[in-house]
């Protein structure tokens, strides 16, 4: 059960909903109809909706990511960035890609949740949010 009126989505997350050979596959269809049963709010970023887009277009179909275009996309709330948050996302990278592999678009995902989100539970398999120190349901 999602502990929140609100959620952060993860490209990672929006992957698993639509890939059918993905091992997360029911499980983010699960947190999917929760959302939507509960009318829980779901936050991300352009970032993350380009990332997911891609990854759709060069793992699964091209199809797949117009199909997240047209019905993930509109349903988002999608925060934006601004010159203080990427400012900050690259300290954050800087930190974290020393000791792991880390993509910047997470380091922006953490910049959004820990200070405009207030620390929202994020929908994600990534386990790089979970080293972070974020709430993850996955």
């Amino acid at each position: 059960m999602i502990p929140s009126d609100r959620v952060f989505c993860d490209t990672g997350f929006f992957f698993a909903s639509l890939a059918g050979t993905d091992r997360h596959y029911d499980r983010a269809g699960e947190l999917l109809e929760e959302c939507r049963a509960e009318s829980i709010r779901m936050f991300s970023t352009w970032e993350v909706v380009s990332e997911t887009v891609t990854l759709l277009t060069y793992r699964l179909h091209p199809q797949a990511a117009v199909e997240f275009l047209d019905t993930m996309k509109p349903v988002l709330s999608l925060v934006p960035i601004t010159d203080e948050i990427l400012a900050e996302a690259d300290q954050v990278f800087r930190r974290q890609v020393r000791s792991r592999r880390f993509s910047f678009c997470d380091a922006i995902s953490f910049v959004i949740v820990t200070t405009l989100l207030d620390n929202i539970p994020c929908l994600s398999f990534d386990e790089d949010f979970k080293a972070l120190g974020l709430t993850v349901i996955g």
